[in-house]
């Protein structure tokens, strides 16, 4: 195997762990916003576990995080919970830096 070939190997081989990492960390956040969002709904125990899980399925909808902001937003107005767009966003943001803390540190 040639240098070039062994550094394309090692290209793909990371690019293929950070975007696992990607997804990983992705799919953590979103179970944190869903215990969040449930808090804030006055859902608790099983409930807001399983809540969390349909707000980990959403992000199956489309790329992006678009799909995750509507479905805590449509559940917010349903539930008249006062959060702005911006603070969701903000909190989706916030929750992912917690995410990718949280997988660093597992290793």
């Amino acid at each position: 195997m040639s240098e070039l070939d062994k550094r394309e190997a090692g290209f793909e081989r990371k690019f293929a762990h950070d975007a696992e990492m990607r997804f990983k960390a992705e799919a953590r956040r979103n179970k944190l916003l869903g215990l969040w969002a449930a808090d804030l709904m006055g859902i608790t125990g099983d409930e807001a576990h399983e809540y969390a899980k349909e707000v980990i399925k959403s992000d199956f909808e489309e790329a992006g995080d678009n799909d995750v902001f509507r479905k805590v937003r449509a559940d917010f107005d349903a539930k008249n919970i006062d959060q702005s767009d911006h603070q969701l966003r903000r909190t989706m943001d916030e929750l992912m830096a917690k995410a990718i803390e949280q997988l660093e540190k597992e290793g």
